[in-house]
Order: structure tokens, then C-alpha cells, then sequence
């Protein structure tokens, strides 16, 4: 079958919150890939998606859990993952059209000395809020 329409990326992207001495912190990854390598960033990267009419691929959700173990090494069973919104300006990453689906994850502050750099992560460290 013919595509009728042209498909864009579509990425998911986690701000991942935790408490450490009483503060509140975000979690960020140093990018090991370009573009932007070398620069903190949210972790997160494109939902997995087939061809074709029978496999299409991941759900969103599944693909923030498994962005999240990659990046993190975090147990998603462990970690409270909610969606938050949608980002879909034209031009916001200059390898392709992508619409980003935003999640937001909250780690119990035991679990953020756990926190490891992963897949295409070089770093990760919480920055205070």
C-alpha cells in the first residue's frame, strides 16, 4: 500500500525528578552522539516503529520505560512514569521532523545513587532545581 502521508519521527523524552539532601533535582544525560554531542540533555530517544500494517512498532509508553532503563540503567518498575505533553514544533531537531512525547518519572531518592549512563548517554548527574 502507498503512504499517503509522510511520517515523522516521533521521540520520547523523560524529566526524571528525585529528592537528594532535601532538594529537589533533575537528572540530565550528556549526549555521546550527534547532534549536540557533548551537551546535557533530557534522556530519551525515537519510539521504535516497523513498516507495515501488522507490526507497528512500540508503544509510547513502552518506549519511555525502555529509554529510561537504557539511559539510566533504572528498573522501570521501580520508577513512577506518567506522560506530560507533546512538543511538535517544526525544526526543533535539525536531523528530522520529530514530535516528542514528553514523560515525566519520579525516583525515590534511595534509587539516585543508582543511576548509571547508558546507550547514548556518556554521563548522567542531577542538577538541582
Amino acid at each position: 500500500m502507498k503512504r499517503d502521508f509522510p511520517r515523522p519521527s516521533v521521540a520520547v523524552d523523560l524529566v526524571i525528578f528525585t529528592i537528594i539532601d532535601a532538594e529537589l533535582r533533575i537528572l540530565l544525560v550528556k549526549r555521546g552522539e550527534a547532534p549536540f554531542k557533548g551537551e546535557w540533555a533530557l534522556p530519551g530517544g525515537f519510539v521504535r516503529v516497523q513498516e507495515g500494517s501488522k507490526e507497528q512498532g512500540e508503544d509510547l509508553d513502552d518506549a519511555a520505560r525502555r529509554e529510561l532503563h537504557e539511559e539510566t540503567g533504572l528498573d522501570p518498575s521501580r520508577v513512577h512514569i506518567e506522560q506530560l505533553y507533546t512538543f511538535g514544533k517544526a525544526g526543533r531537531d535539525p536531523r528530522t521532523r520529530v514530535i516528542a512525547v514528553s514523560y515525566f518519572a519520579l525516583v525515590r531518592p534511595d534509587l539516585a545513587p543508582l543511576v548509571n549512563a547508558g546507550g547514548d548517554a556518556s554521563h548522567v548527574q542531577w542538577f538541582s532545581l
